[in-house]
């Protein structure tokens, strides 16, 4: 046991070290992008010097390919996470439309990368967004897909195509956000402040209680314990894929 101490010990610190520079080179692709990331600043950034940094990574492009997955990664567990809860099905989908809301505004290091790869595809250059749809997005609107024809079978949600209610939940999320700065300079007031995202978060989630549930007050009351049960999280709370945990509960009075 004591002979193979040494051995976990420097398991754990090149662990530990692997994950400091993972973390040092999503920042520094999130604020800079792949050609603009300066790898003495990611080395510099996680306390380690470049020859060590290749030691675990063989380029560049292998460590934005590995930052990147890392931040996908994260973003699937947290989503998952939200999606498996024991919940009913209309609890599970406000969740995850107030979990990709909050993910929008706090995990910045998820929102810029997937911008510099949507970019790049339609450039024509080479991207990741094959990948990132194979890993992320095709399994999680599969998902989604089935957790809201549950609800529908359920009677609990209303009897619409499945794909309707995503875009009322979540591309609201993203309509909103990709049109803060015209809502600012047309409407004179910045809808990413603090006061403002803490507001909408609000108002959509209490929308989709009053319209995408059968019984209305039911959705209302489903709603109104959704956010009280999922406080707004700081900005760096997720950032760097960092996982928020969200309570779920389950107490609530459900509908006969």
């Amino acid at each position: 046991m004591t002979a193979n101490s040494p051995t976990r010990t420097q398991s754990e610190r090149a662990d530990q070290t692997r994950a400091r520079i993972l973390d040092a080179a999503i920042r520094e692709f999130s604020e800079n992008g792949l050609a603009g990331a300066r790898t003495e600043q990611i080395a510099e950034i996680a306390g380690v010097n470049k020859a060590l940094l290749y030691y675990y990574f063989s380029s560049k492009e292998a460590l934005y390919t590995a930052a990147l997955e890392a931040v996908v990664e994260g973003v699937r567990a947290n989503s998952f996470a939200v999606l498996e809860a024991e919940a009913p099905a209309g609890e599970r989908f406000l969740r995850i439309a107030l979990n990709h809301f909050d993910r929008m505004y706090s995990n910045r290091a998820f929102q810029s990368l997937m911008q510099q790869e949507m970019i790049r595809l339609h450039r024509g250059e080479s991207n990741a967004m094959g990948p990132i749809a194979e890993k992320l997005m095709r399994p999680l609107w599969a998902r989604v897909r089935e957790l809201v024809e549950e609800g529908i079978t359920a009677g609990e949600l209303i009897p619409v195509e499945w794909t309707q209610l995503i875009y009322a939940g979540l591309g609201a999320n993203v309509f909103y956000f990709l049109s803060a700065p015209m809502t600012k300079w047309s409407q004179g007031y910045d809808p990413l402040s603090a006061e403002a995202l803490e507001s909408r978060r609000k108002i959509a989630i209490e929308y989709l209680g009053q319209s995408i549930f059968v019984d209305r007050a039911y959705g209302a009351r489903m709603a109104a314990c959704v956010l009280k049960s999922t406080p707004m999280p700081e900005r760096s709370a997720i950032a760097f894929g960092k996982l928020a945990k969200h309570a779920i509960r389950t107490d609530l009075n459900r509908p006969e």
